[in-house]
């Protein structure tokens, strides 16, 4: 809005008084530079709310409203006598001077998408308040946790934290493609939890599986690892980025099928299926090696792994509650599924 039209809108109430309504404020500012575009950031941002009515019906009746003002204020000026002078102090001559639409309130995405337009930040809400411990189950580091990494390697020199595995989740809020050397694409994007953001860096390999995610206020999980350097923000590399919702669901079913082995389970069951689609080489690796130690003669389950849409079988093990906790660790529950 400019600095100049916020001191004129502070000076006319510092004056006059609280503005009453939202057509008292557009009748007590029409002479200043308060123009349409002011007005409608205004609403945007929610600096009407106090007055009741929606944004939604403000959005839609502002303008109609500033012309009538202007038209009655050119009216004035030229010795005209207008309706609004023939109105005396009626209590509704706001309702006969001013046509609103009214309309229900706009979503609370659209709302909070507005907000953050306008001013940089939320207000009023955030967008992932509703699943905050859903996040807090899938996901091992957020911002805060990143700033004692920032703060550890500022102390130290060093950081135990550089090159970790992590999974982080947020809303992106902004994304930056760039064309390697190689003429593929990667992208630099920024994504925000509730506490912070930070930068998300998408290689050309992680971007080709991933591209139709990269969309701003999507809210994505990233699978990925720390990058800790001298001077730098902390940043993610990404192995991987997932749309959150749907691996959080599904994480929920999983969870729901395995999560209570016991040897009722072991009994009627003879299958696991792990899903590799997201696993990186280091951790496939110790997954083999898991496979290996763990099979004998007396296998008691048969192992599959899912890498997409495909299942294939991956030999058999013996399988018991202290070795299905070792896989557990090595692949995340969430990708373990007990037939």
């Amino acid at each position: 809005m400019g600095i100049a039209v916020v001191e004129s809108i502070v000076n006319e109430r510092k004056k006059n008084g609280d503005f009453k309504s939202f057509t008292d404020f557009c009748e007590r500012m029409s002479n200043d530079a308060v123009n349409k575009r002011c007005i409608e950031s205004l609403i945007k941002a929610g600096a009407f709310d106090e007055f009741g009515d929606t944004r939604a019906t403000l959005l839609a009746s502002f303008e109609r409203i500033l012309d009538t003002i202007n038209n009655s204020n050119k009216k004035s000026y030229q010795g005209q006598v207008t309706m609004f002078d023939l109105g005396g102090q009626d209590e509704n001559l706001n309702e006969i001077k001013y046509n609103f639409t009214i309309l229900p309130e706009l979503g609370e995405k659209e709302l909070l998408s507005m907000e953050k337009e306008m001013l940089g930040i939320y207000i009023t809400g955030h967008p992932l308040d509703k699943i905050r411990e859903k996040i807090e189950k899938v996901t091992n580091i957020n911002t805060l946790k990143m700033l004692e990494f920032r703060e550890e390697l500022e102390n130290s020199g060093a950081s135990t934290m550089d090159g970790k595995q992590v999974k982080y989740a947020g809303i992106i809020s902004s994304v930056k493609k760039k064309y390697t050397k190689r003429n593929t694409v990667m992208a630099f994007i920024t994504v925000e939890d509730l506490y912070g953001s930070t930068e998300v860096i998408v290689f050309d390999s992680c971007y080709s599986k991933c591209s139709d995610l990269l969309l701003i206020d999507n809210i994505v999980l990233v699978d990925g690892r720390i990058s800790l350097k001298e001077d730098e923000d902390v940043k993610i590399v990404a192995n991987n980025i997932m749309d959150f919702n749907s691996y959080a669901n599904n994480m929920s079913n999983n969870i729901g099928k395995s999560n209570n082995l016991n040897i009722d389970i072991i009994k009627k069951s003879n299958n696991m299926v792990i899903n590799i689609t997201n696993m990186n080489e280091e951790t496939k690796a110790k997954l083999r090696g898991a496979i290996r130690f763990f099979s004998g003669d007396k296998n008691n389950f048969l192992v599959k792994v899912k890498n997409g849409e495909q299942i294939l079988p991956c030999g058999g093990i013996y399988l018991n509650k202290e070795i299905f906790e070792q896989f557990k660790e090595i692949v995340g529950e969430e990708n373990i599924i007990i037939e």
